[in-house]
């Protein structure tokens, strides 16, 4: 019998010690003289927002091509500092925009292209390829309190902690990838030690990948976060609430607008492989199937649109190994094939912690976002600048274009489905976890 074709990691631009980072420091600046004019105004950006005068500035840029660029940190970069202008110059402003100039356009899309990603902000180009050490230290280059950001939007240290914590979290996930892919390796093999030993590997890693997430608050305020940071993130789907034309921007010379999500964590390559690796499976919003009913899902049951989507606004290599961990993940199947319980409660403690992490991103939206927006009517001064988002007259939509509660809570409620035992399925799917808190949580209200 052949044996899986387990990917290897290197081959999808994914490492063993970082996951689905880079394996080096992401370039901090384009090394050309060429492309000077683009790097002086994303270093300035803060200031130039501040003053409103970015549009104008980039109107002023001469139109350069993407020919001098040189190999892929170069082409990340510039896709990142392409991305940065772009969103300054739609959502800054009274009115957001509903054209980007061919000066940003045109090589936005071409870089774009190379690196199998969308012309918009995403999490690739926020967090993954947004970091730098503070102190130069070649020995140690992933310690949190030695990391900045290289560009931001507004300065402020809320945004830089704020792309940081994704970057903290996507390292530390190196750890659940290995494990996650040992544990199929074993299944693979019919080892059921060693599948029990790498699924309790898993879950103990997410587990500390809730307590990365939860170090958001640490240095990230919400109220900065909801008013100064999140509008800048979203992209042009979805937002004539906000002033932007429904067709969404026009890019350069095209006469048909692009309509686009903005950044979002279910962008993160690490979350859709953990939810892949352990066979969850998400179903558009309200037509959850019942969980471990007998009959197959109703037909009108549909995968849900938004995950599948995002794993387009995932670098090419990143989505590629994906699919390649969908066509040979067999975890699940192997331990409904064992009548073995230790291999039961592993596999089931696996999701029990996906649904704790899931929980926990429940939280922390509901604090940064769902509670600012009730408190908005009674905070700030009338005559306080705000764009984008941050006019929302109430909150429906995250910067990614869904509806953020039905949503979140669906995903989390869908995480517990996939039980292989009787006393996981009833824990994790009918809710108890959640019923058995002893003091009240909104995150739980409907």
């Amino acid at each position: 019998m052949a044996s899986l074709d387990i990917p290897r990691l290197e081959d999808y631009g994914v490492f063993p010690s970082t996951g689905f980072l880079p394996s080096e420091l992401p370039l901090e600046r384009l090394p050309q003289d060429y492309y000077e004019p683009w790097e002086v105004l994303v270093n300035n950006l803060p200031a130039l927002i501040l003053t409103k005068t970015i549009r104008a500035k980039i109107d002023a840029l001469p139109q350069l091509s993407t020919e001098k660029l040189e190999d892929e940190r170069q082409w990340r970069r510039a896709y990142q500092v392409l991305s940065f202008l772009a969103h300054a110059y739609v959502w800054t402003g009274h009115q957001p925009s509903q054209h980007l100039p061919k000066q940003i356009a045109d090589p936005w899309v071409a870089t774009s292209e190379k690196l199998g990603l969308p012309p918009v902000a995403t999490y690739a180009g926020l967090c993954l390829w947004n970091f730098k050490q503070i102190v130069p230290n070649p020995d140690n280059l992933w310690d949190l309190d030695n990391l900045t950001t290289i560009n931001t939007y507004t300065g402020s240290i809320d945004e830089s902690w704020f792309y940081l914590v994704s970057v903290y979290f996507e390292y530390k996930g190196a750890y659940s990838i290995r494990a996650g892919l040992e544990a199929i390796k074993q299944a693979d093999r019919g080892n059921v030690k060693g599948v029990v030993a790498a699924l309790q590997a898993l879950a103990e890693s997410i587990d500390h990948l809730g307590s990365v997430l939860m170090r958001m608050e640490e240095n990230c305020d919400p109220h900065v976060f909801y008013y100064r940071m999140r509008p800048y993130l979203a992209g042009w789907r979805n937002m004539a609430e906000v002033g932007l034309d429904k067709g969404g921007v026009f890019y350069g010379d095209e006469v048909k607008p692009r309509a686009y999500a903005g950044g979002s964590n279910a962008q993160s390559s690490l979350i859709q492989f953990l939810d892949v690796l352990l066979g969850i499976k998400h179903y558009s919003t309200g037509e959850r199937p019942l969980p471990h009913a007998s009959e197959p899902p109703k037909a009108e049951a549909s995968d849900n649109a938004f995950m599948d989507e995002m794993k387009d606004y995932m670098p090419g290599n990143h989505r590629e190994f994906l699919f390649h961990l969908q066509r040979i993940t067999n975890i699940r199947s192997f331990v409904l094939s064992q009548d073995n319980g230790e291999l039961t409660l592993a596999y089931d403690a696996c999701l029990a912690m996906m649904k704790a992490f899931r929980d926990k991103h429940i939280r922390i939206v509901t604090r940064y976002i769902v509670l600012q927006a009730k408190k908005a009517p009674k905070l700030g001064s009338t005559s306080t600048h705000r764009s984008g988002l941050a006019k929302q007259k109430k909150e429906e939509r995250g910067t990614g274009g869904t509806s953020l509660l039905p949503f979140l809570k669906q995903c989390r409620d869908e995480t517990g489905d996939p039980a292989a035992g009787s006393w996981g399925q009833r824990i994790l799917s009918d809710g108890v976890m959640r019923l058995s808190l002893s003091t009240p949580n909104p995150i739980n209200e409907d």
